[in-house]
């Protein structure tokens, strides 16, 4: 090529020479998609003796490329990438609406405007080591997080800001945010390999369920019993492990008091002002077994139900809403009033907890009672053979170390104390738990149990009284605190002399 400034052809596109005397190989590339440009491969080869042979080489080299559909085929950007993916993403309304959130809050901030052709492993490894930084993504600089966006007069809650880093569980959702809308990406011609595949996702955070322990869930019940009707529905979730979007949905009609059963084909879904009703999360309709002190609760509610629509000359219809604000059970409780009722109810007791945790409180319990892990999984909901149930829902339960436990412990010499008994609180106890307590005692009384003797299991007693697990636990901690019995976590409940 002549040593002068000029264009001419390649074998494929043009190579011009550049004021620097470097030459530029262009190589059309098509038009963008999304913008509707023209499309170049371009690269820069420097001068020198060997210049015009190295261009015509790095033009075959670009045009190899070309072919290959190695090189991407549109100049949009992430943003334009995202835009389209969640337009044609089929996924229930709130799981869009939070991927949308991820992307507005961490994604778009930070590589919102790179374009996808130019993603590569480098720029998700800084991308991931940013969310790991800060989640806020601040610029490193002293600033003050303020209590409010509006004006207003600083106080203590506006203070300095100190950066924590983003949850790995987030910053590992974001990474299947991004994995999903590249390949859609691959799949519409816009890049042909998707980068994200050179990039190391995050590590999964291990599973932590942090369920209330039997003393919590007693205090949690009997603070939420002081209103029936929220005392039920805490009540429902212990003992069903229901999601709080299928417990606002459950219908009159869903349940089968006489046979004791529960239909749940629904939930409600719920983003700020937005609600629906839709599938339940695993999109299939479950089935659950409830227990007689369960299904009179429920009775209890149906009459109580119906004499309020009565005050009001309406009729309670089976289509109703167990749970309702409104006389005619027309309406259900909003997922988010529930969570943030409870949020108060347990933030009074001092207990850290969500209502979720119930869920974990539910499956621990009855993984701990012998229930097997398959039956769990479908109460709960799950898929996968009860996969997700051992390793996200279930505290560390070991039924042979309780065994091994119990066992050694039952041999043991009673140790000498002076514990006192109290003197029940009531002649007349009014819920199950009270009575299961009261009829305890008269058999210790009676030598029955005798001094030093273990208790049955949990399962065992709740067999024996015909009630739930929990009902069984609370009456033994009423019992502990009359002074009838001593309690030894992982071990049981021996009779006190």
């Amino acid at each position: 090529m002549a040593a002068g400034r000029g264009r001419r052809s390649a074998r494929r596109g043009t190579i011009e020479e550049l004021p620097s005397g470097s030459l530029r190989v262009s190589l059309f590339a098509g038009t963008d998609p999304v913008t509707g440009r023209r499309m170049y491969l371009r690269e820069v080869v420097p001068p020198g003796p060997r210049a015009a042979r190295e261009a015509e080489k790095a033009a075959r080299r670009l045009g190899t490329q070309l072919d290959e559909r190695r090189s991407p085929r549109t100049a949009a950007t992430v943003n334009q990438m995202l835009d389209k993916y969640f337009e044609v993403l089929d996924r229930d309304t709130s799981t869009i609406g939070t991927y949308v959130g991820y992307a507005d809050n961490h994604i778009r901030p930070l590589i919102g405007s790179v374009k996808v052709g130019a993603l590569d492993g480098n720029v998700f490894d800084s991308f991931y080591a940013e969310l790991r930084r800060c989640r806020a993504h601040c610029d490193r600089k002293p600033r003050v997080d303020h209590r409010t966006g509006r004006d207003h007069t600083c106080d203590h809650r506006c203070r300095a800001h100190v950066c924590r880093p983003l949850a790995p569980s987030s910053v590992r959702q974001i990474h299947f945010i991004l994995s999903g809308a590249l390949k859609r990406a691959v799949r519409w011609g816009w890049i042909a390999t998707n980068p994200i595949d050179a990039a190391e996702p995050p590590t999964a955070p291990k599973p932590n369920p942090t369920p209330p322990s039997p003393d919590e869930a007693a205090r949690i019940l009997n603070e939420a019993w002081k209103d029936p009707d929220w005392g039920l529905l805490v009540w429902l979730v212990m003992v069903t492990g229901l999601r709080r979007g299928e417990l606002c949905s459950v219908r009159w009609r869903d349940l089968d008091l006489k046979r004791g059963s529960l239909t749940l084909a629904r939930s409600i879904g719920q983003r700020g002002q937005q609600r629906w009703e839709k599938d339940t999360k695993s999109h299939q309709q479950r089935r659950l077994a409830l227990d007689d002190e369960t299904v009179a609760l429920l009775l209890a509610h149906r009459g109580q139900c119906e004499a309020h629509a009565a005050a009001v000359a309406v009729a309670l219809s089976e289509d109703a809403f167990v749970f309702s604000r409104a006389p005619d059970g027309s309406t259900h409780l909003l997922p988010d009033s529930v969570s943030q009722r409870y949020a108060k109810l347990v933030a009074r007791l001092g207990i850290r907890t969500s209502i979720h945790k119930l869920r974990h409180y539910s499956a621990t319990e009855l993984i701990a009672g012998g229930v097997d892990i398959r039956t769990v999984a479908g109460r709960l909901g799950h898929g996968g053979g009860g996969t997700t149930t051992l390793r996200v829902y279930t505290a560390w339960v070991s039924e042979s170390d309780q065994r091994a436990s119990s066992t050694l412990f039952s041999r043991m010499p009673a140790r000498s104390t002076t514990t006192s008994r109290a003197r029940p609180e009531s002649d007349h106890p009014r819920y199950p738990y009270e009575r299961v307590a009261h009829a305890m005692v008269e058999e210790i009384d009676v030598g029955h149990l005798s001094v030093g003797e273990l208790l049955p299991s949990l399962p065992r007693l709740a067999q024996q009284r015909g009630v739930s697990i929990s009902t069984v636990q609370r009456a033994v901690k009423l019992l502990e605190g009359w002074g009838y019995v001593e309690v030894v976590a992982g071990r049981g409940a021996r009779v006190l002399p």
